[in-house]
Formats: C-alpha cells, structure tokens, sequence
C-alpha cells in the first residue's frame, strides 16, 4: 500500500520573509523563494548583479545544526573539482543570525518542478541515470567524507536520547519499538558497493535540462562514502512521496541495477529514524 512520508520541505505557495542578511548580501534586490524546510531553512534565486548571472542564496538560522552550511560548501567544492556536476561555490559565511551559502545556479529545474511532477517516469529515469552517473564519477579512495552506518546509528540513539519516540516516526515503522529498531540497524546487510553517496538523493535534489536528462545535483551537505543502496532506497521512495506511486522501480531502471529489496527495507528504516 502506497504510504508518503510526511513533507519536511516543499516549494513554497505564498510570501516568504526574507532574512535581514539574505537582503543586506544580495544588495536588496527582489528574491524568489524556491525552497522551505521545516526547520527553518530557505532558499532564494537571486539575479545578481548586472553582469554576474542568476545564483542561489541558502540561508539557515542560528541553532540549526542539522543543516549544516559550511559543511555543504566545502562537500560541493570538493566533488565540483572531481568532475561531479554540481553548483559552483561562489561564497558562504556567518552572522549571529545564521548560516548563507551562495552557489551560480545552474541551467535546470528541479523534478518536484511542476513540469516534471507531471512526467513521473522521466524524472525517476533521470533521478537514477544521475546516481550512476555519480557514484561512477567521485573517487572513493579520496573522499575524506564519511555517510557510514554507524555516524547514522549514533544520531539515531541522540534522537531517542532527545526523547524522540516511535511516534515520530513514518507511519510505517510506528508499530516498532526502539529496542527492536535498534536491532535492524546493527543487523545491516554488507555493503553492495561502496560509493560516494549524494547523502540527500530525494527528488527535489536533481535537476533535469529541458529534454528531461539529469542536468546537476544540488544540497550535497551530507555527501560521503557509503554503499550505493544508501542512495538508492532513498531516491526510490522519493519518488513515490513527491510523484505518487508505481514510479520507484524506474529509478533502479535509470541507474542500471535490479531492486534490492532487502538493502532497500534497511536503509529506508536508516534513513527515517537516522
């Protein structure tokens, strides 16, 4: 039975304040948000300067750890350099307010854009062809980033220990309890092949060109090594919650590889409670 994850982030539909910063770094020109998450985090499309070309301002506010920004800039300077396709690093910085992170937009738009909302199954294609295309492209020998199972775990018991509960969970893990959780997730299969992973490979995070091919990747804050199925199970179910359902198996037909369906279970359970 088809079961959509609760939205944590979405386009917004109506006014978004801008942030004194935001204004005061983009020399209070007219911003358009394109991005909101429940924590707080925004995102803005930004025309520059005369001359400079379009780019994206992300802000996140003070006391945010979980959205990191600095971490996302020094992730995307990294894979930039090793031929990933992904957003310029243009500047990123800090306030007492918050974190900003500027990249040079790229030519593109997301697959939750309502263009490809409405072609599923080309943008679970190009959601997979992007994956492959990453994780054969970024050299896990020199990645100094890490994705593992066992930083996940460790949330997860900071989670609880913060007294998140069962409840919090997606519908489909709330009749598990934590004991049995914790369980499953020490009990992770071996690693399929180790990659490195885009670490948020939902469907908001491709971009596709016109023609409806992977263009870019962006919001790569948590890019490190890690088994591909990490990805994979991910961008899967992704596809289900912002596209709706009978799409999923066209991401594993994008990449080149048949459904796991027990790496899949694990790392989708990682995932929500991780």
């Amino acid at each position: 039975m088809y079961d959509a994850p609760e939205p944590v982030a979405e386009i917004p539909t109506g006014p978004v304040a801008v942030p004194d910063p935001v204004r005061d770094l983009t020399g209070g020109r007219h911003l358009v948000p394109v991005w909101v998450n429940e924590l707080g985090g925004l995102t803005f499309r930004d025309e520059g300067a005369p001359g400079d070309g379009d780019r994206y301002v992300k802000w996140v506010p003070a006391g945010t750890p979980e959205l990191d920004l600095a971490a996302e800039a020094t992730r995307l300077t990294w894979a930039r350099a090793h031929g990933a396709t992904v957003p310029e690093v243009l500047s990123h910085g800090s306030t007492e307010d918050g974190d900003w992170l500027i990249t040079r937009a790229f030519a593109g738009a997301s697959a939750v854009e309502p263009q490809w909302i409405a072609e599923p199954a080309t943008a679970a294609l190009a959601i997979g062809a992007g994956l492959r295309r990453l994780h054969d492209t970024l050299p896990v020998a020199e990645c100094p980033f890490e994705w593992g199972i066992d930083g996940r775990i460790e949330r997860f018991e900071e989670r609880v220990a913060s007294g998140e509960s069962p409840g919090d969970w997606h519908r489909g893990y709330r009749d598990l309890t934590v004991d049995s959780v914790r369980r499953r997730l020490h009990e992770a299969p071996d690693p399929d092949r180790l990659v490195v992973c885009h670490g948020d490979a939902c469907a908001p995070n491709t971009l596709l060109d016109p023609a409806g091919r992977f263009a870019a990747h962006v919001d790569l804050g948590s890019l490190g090594v890690a088994d591909r199925w990490a990805d994979l199970a991910v961008a899967a179910w992704s596809i289900d919650w912002n596209h709706g359902p009978g799409f999923d198996h066209l991401v594993y037909e994008g990449y080149g590889i048949a459904p796991d369906q027990d790496r899949i279970a694990y790392y989708r359970l990682l995932w929500d409670v991780g």
